[in-house]
C-alpha cells in the first residue's frame, strides 16, 4: 500500500510558540515553558540538549505541583526514546495520560493515546493499539471535536493498511470527508487533514479494485494539493493513480504517472514510497513482457527492505518473480538468494501479523520454497563434489531401499489407525460436526483426590480459574509459564503446579501443550483455511513459538505428525 504522509506534527502545536532570544543561563528551570519547549524543539538533531530542556521542563514542573506541565514534560521524553527504546517511551506516556486525566486540556491524555497507539503498532500490538486509539477518540469528542476527527483518521489507516479491513477503513475516510468538507478548508492544518483524508479514500478504492472511484478522489487530491502549493502531495496523488492505472493493465499510463513521481518521491525522502514506485516499476515492465526491466525494479525493492526491513504485503510478490526469473535463465545461486530472502520476509510477517493471519500464501507456499532450497543446495554443492561418492551414496541407497519401504508401510499403517482414533474421538465426520471429548472433565468431577496439603477451599477456587483459562482459550498465548498463570491467579506458583499434576494428572507445560493440541485438532477440522497454513504459521496461530516445539507436542499427544494429520484431515472432510 503507497503509504500517504499523515503529519503527525500536530502533536508539536500543542504548547503556544514564542520567539527566543538567545540565552547563556545554565539553570534552565528560570526559563518559561514557552522558551523551554521552543529550545526543546529548536534542537531535533541534539538530543543531549533535548534532554537537558526537557528534564529542566519537568523540573520546573514538578517545583510548581502544575499536573498538565508534568504531562507536557512527560510527553517531551516519551519523544525522545521512542526510537531507541519505545517500551521507554511508551511508559512515559502512561506518564501523560496520568497527569493529563480531568483537567479538561485541549489535546491531552486523548493525545498521549494516541501516540501510544502509534507506537504499540511499531510493535505489531494492534489490539492493544485500538484501544488506545478509542480511548483518544473518547476523548476527543468531549473535548476538541477537530481532533476527534485526526484520531478517527488514524483509525481508518490503521485499518486500512495494517488490518487489511479497506471496508471498514473507507465508511471512517468518507466520515472524515464531510466532517473536513463543512469546514473553512482556507486553514492550513485542516486543508493537510483533508487531503490526506482524500488518499485515504483513494488508497482504499484502489485496494478494493474500484477504479474509477480511485481516480476520482486522486484527482481531487491532486487538485487540491495544488491549491495548497504542496509538491510532495501532489506527486504522491499521480504516484497513487499510476499505481491505479497499472493495477487495470493500462501500463504505459501507468509508468508515464510512476516515472513523474518517482524523483520527487526521492527528492523528499519518502522512501517507503520509492519503494512503492519500484514495486509497480516491476510489475507494468513485466505486463509489457519486458522481464529484465522488471526485474531490475523488483532488484531494487528488495535492496530498499534490506536497509529499512520494511515491507508489506503487497510489494513482496516480486520476490516469487525473480525467483521464477533467475530459475527460468538457470542462475541457481540468485534462485537461492531470492528464496532465502522471501522466507525471511515470510517468517517475519508470520510473526508480526499472528493474530491477523497477514501471512505469505500466494504464488510459492513456504513448503515447496523449502524444498525448492534444499534442491538447490544440493544442487550447488554436487557440482563441487567428485562423482564416486555420489555413486557411493546411491549404491548403499540402493541397498535400504526395501528395508525402508517395508519400514515405511508398517509407519503408515500405524499412524492411519492413530489418526482414525483422532476422528472417532473429536468428530462426527459423515455431518461434519466437530465434538470437543469432555472425559477429562467428567473424570476430575467424579474422582476422589486424598488430602493434597492445600485448604481445599483454595483447591476449588484454582480449579475454577483453571476452567476459565481453558474456557477464554488462554492457552493459545504464547509463552505462558507457571509463574504467570499463578500471577494472573492470585496464588502462590507452587499451589498451581501441585493442583494441575495432581488433579490433571500432568505438569503444567503438559498440560498447557495438550490443550493447545486438542484444540488445534478441533479447528483443523472445522476451518479449512488453516491446513493452507505452513507448520511454523500454525505454531504461532496455535501459542507457541516454533514449528519444532509445536510438532514435537502434536506427535506427544497424537502419536502423529501435524503434517500427516492435515493431509489425511484433506481426504476424508
Amino acid at each position: 500500500m503507497i503509504c500517504f504522509i499523515k503529519n503527525r506534527t500536530v502533536l508539536l502545536l500543542l504548547l503556544p510558540i514564542i520567539c527566543l532570544g538567545q540565552t547563556q543561563k545554565k539553570d534552565y528551570t528560570k526559563l518559561s515553558y514557552d522558551e523551554l519547549h521552543d529550545l526543546y524543539f529548536d534542537n531535533e538533531k541534539d538530543q543531549t540538549k533535548q534532554l537537558e530542556y526537557a528534564q529542566a521542563y519537568l523540573a520546573k514542573a514538578n517545583r510548581e505541583n502544575i499536573a498538565i506541565r508534568k504531562a507536557k514534560a512527560n510527553y517531551q521524553f516519551a519523544l525522545l526514546y521512542y526510537k531507541t527504546d519505545i517500551n521507554k517511551a511508551i511508559t512515559y506516556l502512561d506518564s501523560v495520560i496520568k497527569y493529563s486525566q480531568n483537567t479538561g486540556h485541549k489535546f491531552f491524555p486523548a493525545a498521549a493515546y494516541c501516540e501510544k497507539a502509534d507506537f504499540l503498532k511499531k510493535q505489531f500490538k494492534f489490539k492493544e493499539a485500538m484501544a488506545n486509539y478509542n480511548m483518544a477518540e473518547k476523548i476527543a469528542l468531549k473535548t476538541n471535536i477537530d481532533y476527534y476527527y485526526v484520531v478517527r483518521e488514524y483509525i481508518g489507516i490503521t485499518k486500512s493498511e495494517d488490518l487489511g479491513d479497506y471496508n471498514g477503513a473507507l465508511d471512517i475516510y468518507k466520515e472524515c470527508y464531510r466532517y473536513y468538507k463543512s469546514k473553512d478548508l482556507r486553514n492550513p492544518k485542516l486543508s493537510r487533514d483533508y487531503q490526506s483524508v482524500i488518499f485515504g479514500l483513494a488508497d482504499c478504492y484502489k485496494s478494493l479494485q474500484n477504479r474509477d472511484s480511485t481516480t476520482f478522489y486522486n484527482k481531487l487530491g491532486f487538485r487540491e494539493s495544488q491549491i495548497t502549493k504542496n509538491e510532495e502531495y501532489q506527486f504522491l496523488f499521480v504516484l497513487n493513480e499510476g499505481a491505479n492505472q497499472i493495477e487495470g493493465k493500462n501500463y504505459k499510463i501507468g509508468l508515464d504517472s510512476i516515472n513523474k513521481a518517482l524523483p520527487k518521491m526521492i527528492e523528499y525522502n519518502n522512501v517507503g514510497n520509492v519503494l512503492a514506485a519500484y514495486y509497480f516499476l516491476g510489475k507494468a515492465f513485466d505486463g509489457l513482457g519486458k522481464k529484465e526491466i522488471a526485474a531490475e525494479n523488483f532488484i531494487k525493492v528488495d535492496s530498499i527492505y534490506k536497509v529499512t526491513k520494511e515491507i508489506s504485503t503487497e510489494f513482496i510478490d516480486g520476490y516469487p518473480y525473480l525467483i521464477t526469473y533467475y530459475k527460468n535463465l538457470g542462475d541457481k545461486e540468485n534462485q537461492l538468494k531470492y528464496i532465502t530472502a522471501y522466507m525471511t520476509i515470510d517468517s517475519t510477517l508470520q510473526k508480526n501479523y499472528k493474530e491477523l493471519n497477514k501471512l505469505v500464501h500466494k504464488e510459492y507456499d513456504i513448503p515447496r520454497l523449502i524444498s525448492d532450497k534444499e534442491k538447490l543446495i544440493a544442487s550447488l554443492n554436487t557440482d563441487k563434489r567428485v562423482t564416486y561418492w555420489v555413486l557411493g551414496v546411491l549404491f548403499l541407497t540402493t541397498i535400504g531401499v526395501g528395508g525402508f519401504g517395508v519400514y515405511q508401510y508398517q509407519l503408515k499403517k500405524k499412524y492411519r489407525s492413530r489418526f482414525e482414533k483422532i476422528i472417532e474421538e473429536t468428530s462426527i465426520i459423515g455431518d461434519k460436526e466437530i465434538e470437543v471429548n469432555k472425559e477429562k472433565e467428567n473424570k476430575i468431577a467424579t474422582t476422589k483426590i486424598e488430602p493434597i496439603g492445600i485448604a481445599e477451599e483454595l483447591v476449588n477456587q484454582i480449579l475454577e480459574k483453571l476452567d476459565e483459562f481453558e474456557n477464554k482459550k488462554g492457552y493459545l498465548e504464547s509463552n505462558i509459564t507457571v509463574q504467570m498463570l499463578s500471577t494472573t491467579f492470585e496464588t502462590n506458583s507452587k499451589y498451581v503446579s501441585k493442583i494441575v499434576n495432581v488433579y490433571k494428572g500432568k505438569t503444567v507445560t503438559q498440560y498447557i501443550n495438550d490443550l493447545r493440541i486438542e484444540y488445534t485438532v478441533v479447528q483443523l477440522q472445522e476451518n479449512k483455511m488453516l491446513r493452507k497454513y505452513t507448520i511454523q504459521a500454525l505454531a504461532l496461530e496455535f501459542g507457541f513459538n516454533n514449528a519444532e516445539s509445536f510438532s514435537a507436542a502434536f506427535y506427544k499427544k497424537t502419536g502423529i505428525k501435524p503434517t500427516y494429520f492435515i493431509k489425511e484431515l484433506d481426504t476424508v472432510i
